[in-house]
């Protein structure tokens, strides 16, 4: 039976250490049956212990101990590593924002703890970390670095890419993507983080894979609808995108008809600050993230594909809380590399997303300007076979 250390910032009711722990202590459903992986968590670090803090609880009901450090939490009070895995979540909390408004988790120096441990020790195990590496690409890239110099499986990111799609599109592997739409919706940072996420699990199946990021701008406001009728975003394919949505606003909630929110010209009535995320890829691909906040409550993609007719879109499905269902196809994924010691997908798409976030952040920082991104220069190919449910 393998062991696993939760390493987290906070765990109580609904926060995501509470999501994916709680899954390997009690079994998940998976295929249509109940799982319950041959793992055993065995210590537990949480930094901070607000009201409705549950790490007590839960370590005097599955029997596991809570540790003041990560290293003796990883060393199980004792002088050597003594997990097989560890399960790193630093979201939620009471963290400071810096002048971007990314929250300053401690992702990288909660995993550098960690690296330190595994170096000391001569002996280094799986890692999951939560979402994105970090608000720094920088730090991103050290992270994804010392995987790489210590040999250990690592996998990062959300649920977007792998849970359900309505309907259930994958794009063909090689397939000449001419160019690809996201709708998101949520605050900026943790929200649109998910969205691009989203974009990039579908994008990255193109001929030659992913090459790298050129350069980024978010624009917000009024200019976001400019842009639509210069044509620097398809309407073709938002509406498409929007089609997939279970959750239109305005007059679908008010007396249930149905309407072409782009055709009609409400969007503009319910957004009240757009913002749009434009990418251009190395290899010429663009891409684009509309965040709209008022028009829809799900995220959806839209793109167009050359040799396939009309344009393919989808939703990623996300079920409410509080069983949010599509953790436990993320906990899948983080079991399957737990227990095979092989990651199901590349880290790096993970550590390009996080620079792209950082990078047209920081072009709205910037006036909103177009910013070149020469240190995105990562590349990386999907995996072949299916990862979504």
């Amino acid at each position: 039976m393998k062991r696993i250390a939760v390493v987290t910032t906070i765990y109580r009711y609904l926060s995501h250490a509470q999501h994916m722990a709680d899954r390997f202590l009690v079994g998940y459903p998976r295929d249509g049956a109940w799982r319950r992986p041959d793992m055993k968590v065995v210590s537990l670090y949480v930094e901070q212990k607000p009201q409705g803090d549950q790490s007590a609880e839960r370590a005097r009901e599955f029997g596991f101990t809570v540790y003041p450090t990560i290293a003796e939490a990883l060393r199980c009070g004792g002088e050597k590593l003594a997990v097989d895995a560890v399960l790193l979540i630093g979201e939620h909390g009471e963290y400071p924002r810096n002048e971007k408004g990314q929250i300053l988790y401690p992702r990288h120096e909660f995993f550098k703890q960690c690296v330190e441990v595994f170096e000391k020790d001569g002996r280094a195990v799986p890692v999951y970390n939560d979402k994105h590496l970090s608000y720094s690409f920088e730090k991103a890239k050290w992270m994804v670095d010392a995987s790489k110099r210590l040999k250990f499986p690592m996998l990062a990111g959300s649920s977007v890419p792998v849970t359900w799609r309505l309907p259930d599109l994958e794009l063909p592997l090689d397939c000449e993507i001419e160019s690809a739409l996201m709708v998101g919706v949520g605050g900026s940072d943790p929200m649109d983080y998910h969205a691009l996420e989203g974009l990039q699990c579908m994008i990255e199946r193109r001929k030659g894979g992913e090459t790298g990021v050129k350069a980024v701008q978010m624009i917000e406001g009024d200019a976001v609808w400019k842009a639509g009728q210069e044509g620097r975003w398809s309407k073709e394919l938002l509406t498409a995108a929007l089609s997939r949505s279970d959750t239109p606003q305005g007059l679908t909630v008010q007396d249930g008809r149905t309407q072409d929110l782009v055709g009609s010209g409400e969007l503009p009535k319910l957004v009240k600050n757009p913002a749009a995320y434009f990418i251009e890829h190395r290899d010429g691909l663009k891409t684009t993230l509309l965040m709209l906040n008022g028009a829809v409550k799900d995220f959806n993609f839209a793109a167009r594909v050359k040799g396939i007719r009309g344009i393919p879109s989808t939703q990623f499905f996300l079920s409410p809380t509080p069983n949010v269902t599509y953790s436990a196809c993320l906990v899948s994924k983080i079991d399957e590399m737990f227990e095979t010691g092989r990651a199901p997908y590349p880290v790096e798409r993970t550590l390009i997303v996080s620079g792209i976030l950082e990078s047209c952040l920081t072009s709205r920082l910037q006036d909103h300007q177009r910013l070149e991104t020469p240190h995105l220069s990562v590349r990386y190919r999907a995996p072949s076979s299916r990862q979504h449910f």
